[in-house]
C-alpha cells in the first residue's frame, strides 16, 4: 500500500509539473534580421517587417514591434522562410497568423523527417478579409522529443499572396480560442439575428416577396458544399422579418442551368394565369445559367419563371421556359415590378459590362424590351421600384446596382430617366447584391444585402444576410437622397436596456466600463464640445468619429458624416460576425463582417482631445432570433 501511494503521488506531482512548464520561446521576430532562420526568395524582405508595408490594409494583432509579413514589395514576390531544427519539447505549439488562405502556396507547415505533419493558413481568400493576426495552435504531443523544422512559405501571387506570421512558442497550454461547430444555430460565428441558412453556402438574396403573413427570402445556395457551387434558390419565411424558419428548397438546377439570381411578385391580377382557386399566386422570376453544369453543358443564360399556388409552399417550373431568350454574354439577375398606370410588369436585367436593360410584359411570359442604361462602375443584380418624397404623396423611381449604388428619377412605362448622378449607399465593406421586398403591407420599402467576403472558420455554414433596413427617400441640401436604418422589428429581440442622458466625457473616462454584452444595439446621440472625436469599442472593434476629418471609420472604412448642429447620432448593431453602423438616423450606411473574439465582451466610449456630452445614449443587449 506505502509503495502504491508513492507511486500515486508521484503521478500526480509529475502531471502537476508538466502542466506548470514553462513556455518555450521559438521565435518571437524582435531582431533586425531571421537570425539563424534561413531566408530564400524576396518575400520575406532583409528582415522581420516593423507592422505594416507599404500598399498594405493596417496589420494588427501582432506582438511587440516586429513579425514576419511577406508583403515586402506587394502580393507578387514570393519566397520561404525555414526555421533551424529545434526539438519538440511541449504539447502545443503556439503562433499568431494572418494573411491570405492558400494550403499549399501560403501557409506555414511543421516538417519532421522532411514531411509536412501540421500546417496552417491565414484566414483570408480573394472576396475579403483583413490583416489581423490571431492565435493558431497544433496540437504536437505525440511528437514528443521528435526533432522538427518550421518553414513559412509564400509561392502565392495576387490578391492576398502573403503571409504574416508572430510569435511562435511551445507551450502546455492551447492558445487558439475553442470554437462551437456542432450546436446548431449556436455555433461560435453564428449571426445571432442575421439569416444564415442551416449549413453550406449563400450569397445572393432572391425573391423577396410578402404574401399572407410571411415575407419570404429565396437564396442563392450551394446545398452539396461550403463553398460557391451548384446554385439553387433556398427558402427561409419569416412573420417579422427578425425570426426566420428555413424550408426545403424551392428551385432546384434543371437541364437549362443552375438557378442564379431573380425576383418574386404576387400576381394579384392573375396576368399569367396559373391561379387555382382563391390563393393568389406567387411567381419567381430567375435566370437559367446555361453552362455552369454538366447537364446544362451548352446552354446560354435565358430567364424563366416558376410559380406558387400555395402560398409558396411548392413551386413549379413553367412548362415553355425561357420567357426571355439570351441576349448576350452572362444577361442575368431580372427584378419585375408591376407599373400600375399601364397595368404591366417590367423587368430591369443586367445584360453585360456596365449596361442594364429594361423590358415589359403584360403577362410574365412575353416580354418586350423597352431600353437601355449604362452606368459604369455598377454590374449584376438590378432592383427598380419607386419610392415616395419625404413620405408624401410625390414619388420617385430608384434604381440600384448590386454594390447598392442608385439612380433617382422618373419612369414612364417605356423609359427611366435619372436625375441624380449615382450616388453610393453603404460605406461598408461588405454589402452586396442588394435587393427589396416586394408587395410589403405597409408600403415600407425594406431592402436586405449579401454581407459579401464575410469568414466563418470552422463553421457548418459560409456567408450570412445583412440585417433587414427600411429605405426612405428624402430631401437633402444635395438634393433626394436614401437613408437606410434597421426596421423596427429589432426591438423584438430586446432583452436589456442601459440608459444615460446628458453625461459629460472627458478623456481618459468611459461611461460604459463594467458593461459588457455579445448581442448589441447601440444608439447614442453625442454632442462633440471641444474634442477632437470619440470612439466605441465594441468587442474589440474600434467605431470612431474625427470632427476634423467629419466621417466615421470601423473596419478600415470610413463614411462622410457631418454634424447636424453640433451632434452626430450613431445606431451599431453588433452580431458574433458583423457590425452594422448608421450614422444621423440612416444618412450613412456600414455593412461589414468581423470575427467577434469570444470571450470579449467588453464595451467603451472613450473621447478623444477634449469632452463630449452624451445627449442620449441606449445599450439594448439583445436575445438570440434563433433560441
Amino acid at each position: 500500500m506505502k509503495l502504491f501511494l508513492l507511486v500515486v503521488m508521484g503521478f500526480f506531482a509529475g502531471a502537476a509539473w508538466a502542466a506548470d512548464r514553462a513556455d518555450v520561446l521559438i521565435a518571437d521576430f524582435e531582431a533586425k534580421d531571421y537570425g539563424q532562420w534561413k531566408a530564400e526568395g524576396e518575400a520575406f524582405g532583409p528582415g522581420p517587417a516593423q507592422g505594416t508595408l507599404p500598399g498594405q490594409m493596417p496589420v494588427t494583432g501582432y506582438l511587440g514591434k516586429g513579425l514576419v509579413n511577406s508583403f515586402f514589395k506587394g502580393d507578387d514576390t514570393t519566397g520561404k522562410l525555414t526555421s533551424p531544427s529545434l526539438a519538440i519539447e511541449r504539447k502545443y505549439i503556439n503562433f499568431l497568423i494572418g494573411g491570405g488562405k492558400n494550403a499549399e502556396k501560403s501557409c506555414i507547415n511543421l516538417l519532421i523527417d522532411g514531411k509536412t505533419v501540421r500546417t496552417a493558413t491565414g484566414p483570408n481568400d480573394r472576396s475579403g478579409g483583413s490583416e489581423e493576426l490571431d492565435w493558431a495552435t497544433w496540437d504536437v504531443a505525440e511528437f514528443a522529443g521528435k526533432i522538427a523544422v518550421i518553414e513559412i512559405v509564400d509561392q502565392a501571387k495576387g490578391g492576398w499572396g502573403h503571409i504574416n506570421i508572430d510569435h511562435i512558442v511551445q507551450s502546455d497550454q492551447k492558445k487558439e480560442a475553442s470554437i462551437v461547430s456542432d450546436e446548431l444555430y449556436n455555433e461560435t460565428y453564428r449571426p445571432q439575428f442575421h439569416f444564415s441558412p442551416r449549413k453550406n453556402w449563400t450569397n445572393d438574396p432572391n425573391g423577396l416577396v410578402y404574401y399572407q403573413g410571411e415575407y419570404h427570402l429565396f437564396f442563392q445556395h450551394n446545398p452539396f458544399g461550403i463553398d460557391w457551387g451548384n446554385m439553387t434558390w433556398g427558402h427561409a419565411i419569416s412573420p417579422d422579418l427578425v425570426h426566420w424558419k428555413q424550408l426545403g428548397n424551392a428551385i432546384d438546377p434543371d437541364k437549362l442551368g443552375t438557378i442564379f439570381s431573380g425576383s418574386a411578385v404576387v400576381d394579384w391580377n392573375n396576368t399569367a394565369g396559373f391561379q387555382k382557386g382563391d390563393e393568389k399566386t406567387l411567381v419567381a422570376i430567375y435566370t437559367a445559367a446555361g453552362g455552369t453544369s454538366e447537364q446544362s453543358k451548352g446552354q446560354p443564360f435565358t430567364q424563366c419563371i416558376a410559380y406558387s399556388t400555395d402560398a409558396g409552399k411548392t413551386w413549379t417550373k413553367y412548362e415553355k421556359n425561357p420567357v426571355l431568350q439570351h441576349i448576350v454574354g452572362g444577361n442575368r439577375d431580372p427584378k419585375v415590378v408591376w407599373y400600375e398606370p399601364d397595368k404591366k410588369w417590367i423587368m430591369a436585367l443586367y445584360k453585360d459590362g456596365s449596361t442594364f436593360a429594361f423590358f415589359s410584359s403584360a403577362d410574365l411570359k412575353n416580354w418586350t424590351h423597352l431600353h437601355d442604361i449604362d452606368v459604369p462602375g455598377c454590374g449584376e443584380c438590378p432592383d427598380f421600384f419607386q419610392m415616395p418624397m419625404d413620405g408624401g404623396q410625390k414619388t420617385k423611381w430608384v434604381w440600384t446596382a448590386a454594390n447598392g449604388q442608385y439612380l433617382i428619377g422618373s419612369f414612364d412605362g417605356k423609359r427611366f430617366t435619372p436625375d441624380t448622378k449615382l450616388q453610393r449607399a453603404d460605406w461598408g465593406k461588405n454589402y452586396y447584391a442588394v435587393q427589396t421586398y416586394s408587395d410589403t403591407p405597409d408600403g415600407r420599402r425594406i431592402q436586405i444585402a449579401w454581407m459579401n467576403g464575410g469568414r466563418y472558420p470552422k463553421m457548418p455554414f459560409n456567408q450570412q444576410m445583412s440585417f433587414p433596413c427600411e429605405m426612405k427617400l428624402r430631401t437633402t441640401p444635395q438634393g433626394l437622397r436614401i437613408y437606410r436604418s434597421p426596421v423596427k422589428e429589432i426591438e423584438l429581440l430586446r432583452a436589456k436596456e442601459l440608459k444615460w442622458s446628458n453625461v459629460t466625457v472627458k478623456t481618459g473616462e468611459n461611461p460604459l466600463a463594467g458593461v459588457s454584452g455579445e448581442l448589441l444595439d447601440i444608439q447614442a446621440e453625442i454632442e462633440l464640445g471641444d474634442a477632437s472625436g470619440f470612439s466605441f469599442n465594441t468587442r474589440g472593434e474600434i467605431i470612431s468619429y474625427s470632427a476634423a476629418e467629419k466621417k466615421v471609420t470601423c473596419l478600415g472604412a470610413s463614411a462622410p458624416l457631418e454634424p447636424v448642429g453640433k451632434t452626430i447620432k450613431l445606431q451599431i448593431l453588433v452580431d458574433r460576425s458583423s457590425i452594422e453602423v448608421f450614422g444621423n438616423d440612416g444618412e450613412i450606411a456600414m455593412t461589414s463582417c468581423f470575427l467577434a473574439k469570444p470571450g470579449n465582451k467588453d464595451l467603451a466610449l472613450t473621447s478623444t482631445g477634449g469632452t463630449i456630452r452624451v445627449v442620449s445614449m441606449q445599450v439594448y443587449e439583445l436575445k438570440s432570433a434563433w433560441r
